[in-house]
């Protein structure tokens, strides 16, 4: 049996190819609205990042998310996402955990 091909990404921030379910997806969607995407499914341009906050730290210091959603993303959305960020960041951890523990098994 074939085995199932992985979809990978690099983090904006680090540069570093990891596997598309262990990252965070932020998305600029056609009408402008820059969010944090869980599901991986909203419509627009995304762009990805490591659950660290080191990470969304860097990405907001160089300016990542702007080049990667082709979109100028100005302060306000930079600190909303940072709030988003950490509010989701345990419960993105949680569910990294349980993956891990159902592909234990």
């Amino acid at each position: 049996m074939k085995a199932k091909k992985i979809p990978m990404r690099k983090c904006v921030a680090c540069q570093q190819m990891m596997p598309k379910k262990s990252l965070i997806r932020v998305v600029r969607s056609p009408e402008g609205e820059v969010s944090i995407d869980l599901t991986g499914k909203k419509s627009g341009r995304g762009a990805y990042l490591c659950g660290q906050v080191a990470c969304f730290k860097l990405a907001h210091k160089n300016r990542a998310l702007d080049r990667a959603l082709k979109a100028t993303v100005g302060a306000e959305v930079y600190e909303q996402l940072a709030h988003d960020f950490l509010a989701i960041e345990d419960e993105f951890h949680l569910s990294q955990e349980q993956e891990e523990e159902d592909s234990d098994e």
